[in-house]
């Protein structure tokens, strides 16, 4: 039974999500899908990872989702000489401005702020990577032995040009695994390229602040845990990551084939998480089976490791991801 109350938190959830669709959708043109996975993980409290050719707006979507939230923002551009203490800080030794006397000082990195822009995550050695996992899974930074807590909200969202360009490192699976959702970013359609062209040769727009604060979106985070979620969407849900797995009883013929490794249970976690925001930002009260599917991409493409003779044969992870949402009916 839904009761009025729960009615009037979601009504209040649509009219702020709108207000900050609105924000942006002032920056970006098109991208409404690519906009919506941003905005799911930014309500769950998860990092996101936008994937894409260069020249896509992945750096402007970001800009413009900070903005929208009015969340403190910093920008890493990783490029391959990039060191792990330019990411968390560093100590260094100094004088006191107070008492003259030397001590050791600690000097926060661009990690400290509460939306954290990893620009091209994949130009970085693996070692300047992994700075950025105990920040993600941990939400601190540890610096010659003390924990230094990073603020709440925290997110990273990192951008990264596709693996096979020159120049790039595979992300570590562990890495990988923290991100809610890797998120694809195609071309423009023509209408929309002539519409990019003609806002980015002219005079730059001017937006309007954002009325959001911290607290808001703190609330609108909460919002999202509070939803209540029926048994058959988390059922849905685990069994889907389940069938991922081939050494499992029940998988399908194409999982136990192309399959190396599938999904672990933080997939299913995200699945449930992001099926509680899409619900709420269609103006629902409780997640169904089909804000799960609708989610299922985004969220298990980066999860599951397709072996050799999937890459002989030509069978991606979109294509089996499609062919386990049929096997599970509508």
């Amino acid at each position: 039974m839904i009761t009025q109350d729960a009615t009037a938190v979601s009504e209040r959830f649509v009219q702020q999500a709108v207000l900050v669709r609105q924000k942006l959708k002032e920056a970006i043109v098109g991208q409404d899908d690519v906009l919506d996975q941003l905005l799911i993980c930014a309500l769950t409290g998860s990092h996101a990872l936008i994937v894409g050719a260069p020249g896509l707006a992945k750096t402007l979507m970001v800009k413009a989702l900070s903005r929208a939230l009015n969340l403190k923002f910093s920008r890493v551009q990783f490029t391959p000489d990039l060191m792990p203490s330019d990411i968390t800080g560093y100590e260094l030794l100094a004088r006191s401005a107070e008492t003259g006397d030397m001590s050791m000082q600690f000097r926060r990195g661009p990690i400290f702020a509460n939306l954290v822009l990893a620009d091209e995550i994949n130009r970085a050695a693996p070692k300047t990577q992994s700075a950025l996992l105990e920040a993600m899974a941990e939400h601190h930074v540890t610096i010659g032995g003390a924990t230094h807590e990073l603020e709440d909200p925290f997110l990273v969202v990192a951008t990264q040009n596709p693996i096979e360009q020159e120049g790039t490192y595979p992300l570590p699976e562990a890495q990988l695994d923290r991100f809610m959702m890797e998120i694809r970013v195609g071309y423009p359609t023509i209408e929309q390229e002539r519409e990019i062209v003609m806002k980015t040769t002219a005079e730059p727009e001017i937006f309007s602040d954002s009325t959001m604060t911290r607290e808001d979106f703190i609330a609108l985070r909460k919002t999202v845990r509070a939803v209540p979620v029926p048994f058959s969407v988390v059922d849905f849900a685990v069994l889907l990551c389940n069938g991922t797995r081939p050494e499992e009883s029940g998988a399908i013929d194409a999982v136990k084939k192309y399959v190396a490794f599938g999904a672990g249970p933080r997939g299913s976690q995200n699945l449930v998480l992001a099926a509680k925001a899409r619900a709420l930002l269609e103006g629902r009260t409780a997640p169904i089976v089909g804000d799960v599917r609708a989610v299922a991409e985004p969220i298990l493409r980066h999860r599951i490791l397709m072996n050799h003779r999937a890459i002989g044969d030509g069978y991606g992870v979109e294509k089996l991801i499609k062919t386990l949402l049929e096997s599970r009916g509508k």
